[in-house]
């Protein structure tokens, strides 16, 4: 049991004995840990954040393949140090690059969803990329509304496109 011991006792005048108060702090202490308790147990923990993200079947039949027109279409690479390279359409494309800031791939976003109708955007991160800059262009599609974009596998025409462009704008990784 634990117990406070607060006073006196011995040493002063012989005729005045004072008796100690002892006060029984066993109950305190279950209190405490009873509230500590409680609190733990119904205190709400930070829930883990996930990105909701539709992937489509894979088609084996090529008849099942939606045709969409080129001017409708953007393609996002993403590329080494944060660079974001674009095109529309795929007869001869021509490259551009961009960053992630605000003034950079989401004004392009905001640009494509003013002047075209339903703009289809297909995402393709290089092997050099980040995952982080991944979750950016999504954020970025979810930030301006855009509503159709799909994440496939880069193709090696769009790394011969990114390498041409980086070869004609001395662009060193």
């Amino acid at each position: 049991m634990a117990e406070v011991d607060s006073g006196g006792g011995g040493g002063g005048k012989k005729g005045s004995k004072k008796t100690s108060t002892k006060v029984d702090m066993t109950a305190m202490v279950d209190l405490a840990f009873l509230l500590i308790t409680f609190f733990m147990l119904t205190t709400t923990m930070s829930k883990p954040k996930t990105m909701e993200l539709n992937m489509p079947d894979k088609t084996k039949n090529q008849d099942d393949i939606q045709k969409v027109k080129e001017s409708k279409t953007t393609t996002i690479i993403l590329g080494k140090k944060n660079r974001v390279f674009y095109y529309t359409g795929i007869q001869d494309p021509k490259m551009e690059v961009t960053d992630y800031s605000p003034s950079g791939i989401r004004k392009l976003i905001m640009q494509k969803r003013k002047t075209i109708q339903d703009p289809i955007f297909i995402i393709k991160p290089m092997d050099e990329s980040r995952y982080a800059n991944m979750v950016d262009i999504l954020d970025e599609m979810r930030i301006t509304g855009a509503e159709i974009y799909s994440l496939v596998d880069i193709t090696p025409g769009d790394m011969e496109l990114v390498d041409k462009y980086k070869q004609e704008h001395n662009i060193t990784d």
